[in-house]
Protein backbone atom coordinates (compact mmCIF):
# COMPACT_ATOMS: atom_id res chain seq x y z
CA UNK A 1 0.00 0.00 0.00
CA UNK A 2 2.69 2.40 0.54
CA UNK A 3 3.60 2.60 -3.49
CA UNK A 4 0.30 3.14 -3.88
CA UNK A 5 0.42 6.61 -1.43
CA UNK A 6 4.04 7.27 -3.24
CA UNK A 7 2.69 6.84 -6.68
CA UNK A 8 -0.74 9.02 -5.38
CA UNK A 9 1.92 11.82 -3.94
CA UNK A 10 4.14 11.90 -6.36
CA UNK A 11 6.98 13.60 -4.51
CA UNK A 12 4.91 16.01 -2.56
CA UNK A 13 3.35 17.16 -6.28
CA UNK A 14 0.46 14.92 -6.29
CA UNK A 15 -1.92 18.04 -5.73
CA UNK A 16 -0.95 19.59 -9.09
CA UNK A 17 -0.56 16.64 -10.83
CA UNK A 18 -4.07 14.93 -10.04
CA UNK A 19 -5.47 17.86 -9.91
CA UNK A 20 -4.72 19.50 -13.56
CA UNK A 21 -5.16 15.58 -15.30
CA UNK A 22 -8.60 15.75 -13.12
CA UNK A 23 -9.19 19.67 -14.55
CA UNK A 24 -8.47 18.22 -17.95
CA UNK A 25 -11.10 15.69 -17.88
CA UNK A 26 -13.47 17.94 -17.33
CA UNK A 27 -12.73 20.33 -19.76
CA UNK A 28 -12.88 17.44 -22.59
CA UNK A 29 -16.06 16.05 -21.05
CA UNK A 30 -17.56 19.64 -21.28
CA UNK A 31 -16.39 20.34 -24.81
CA UNK A 32 -17.99 16.94 -26.18
CA UNK A 33 -21.11 18.13 -24.76
CA UNK A 34 -20.98 21.56 -25.88
CA UNK A 35 -20.14 19.66 -29.78
CA UNK A 36 -23.18 17.49 -29.22
CA UNK A 37 -25.78 20.31 -28.17
CA UNK A 38 -24.63 22.36 -31.29
CA UNK A 39 -24.43 19.50 -33.62
CA UNK A 40 -28.17 18.69 -32.35
CA UNK A 41 -29.00 22.70 -32.79
CA UNK A 42 -27.95 22.70 -36.19
CA UNK A 43 -29.65 19.46 -36.85
CA UNK A 44 -32.44 21.66 -35.66
CA UNK A 45 -31.95 24.70 -37.45
CA UNK A 46 -31.92 22.60 -40.85
CA UNK A 47 -34.85 20.38 -40.60
CA UNK A 48 -36.56 23.97 -39.71
CA UNK A 49 -35.29 25.68 -42.63
CA UNK A 50 -36.25 22.03 -45.17
CA UNK A 51 -39.33 22.59 -43.66
CA UNK A 52 -40.20 26.42 -45.09
CA UNK A 53 -38.25 25.12 -48.14
CA UNK A 54 -40.95 22.69 -48.50
CA UNK A 55 -43.94 24.53 -47.95
CA UNK A 56 -42.72 27.34 -49.93
CA UNK A 57 -42.14 25.18 -52.81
Amino acid sequence: MNSLDELLAMGGYGLYVWGSLGMCAAVVVAELMVIRFRRRLLAQEAGDERATEETTA
